[in-house]
């Protein structure tokens, strides 16, 4: 059963904001696919960025992500078993494992990067170069209000 929506009902900013970044995830699928990525998602594939920079405990890329242990466990479970991250021993914690990037995780980083540079002209052909910065610094100042709430 359909319910009448009010005529003057438009969607929140927030819920746009969701729609317009989940637009690109079928281009960025099929550049995955192009690039023999296969086996990961979007969604998946996000979480390899916080090890860009090096490798991570399982704790402290949930903490990061905001996630729990026990997802971040499975989905670095997934991301080993298709060739993505290693688990590798801690040399400073014998008990202790890191997660690291492996080539093709890095290959992960890299087409997303171009992926994301490519959407990014294709808005700034839609909005111009002005409108486009405005919303980069929107964006930016309610990422920052956000994370010292």
């Amino acid at each position: 059963m359909r319910r009448d929506v009010d005529a003057e009902w438009e969607p929140t900013v927030p819920a746009l904001v969701n729609l317009v970044a989940g637009s690109g995830v079928p281009r960025l699928r099929a550049a995955f696919a192009a690039a023999g990525l296969h086996g990961i998602r979007p969604a998946q594939a996000s979480a390899l960025v916080p090890l860009a920079a090096g490798g991570m405990h399982a704790s402290d890329l949930a903490d990061h992500l905001k996630v729990s242990r026990q997802a971040v466990a499975q989905g670095v479970t997934a991301l080993e078993r298709e060739g993505y991250v290693n688990r590798v021993p801690d040399p400073a914690d014998a008990r202790a494992r890191t997660i690291e990037l492996t080539p093709r995780g890095r290959q992960v980083l890299r087409v997303m990067r171009s992926h994301a540079i490519d959407l990014e002209k294709r808005w700034q052909r839609i909005l111009g170069e002005r409108r486009l910065g405005e919303l980069r610094e929107s964006l930016q100042m309610l990422l920052a209000a956000a994370s010292g709430e």
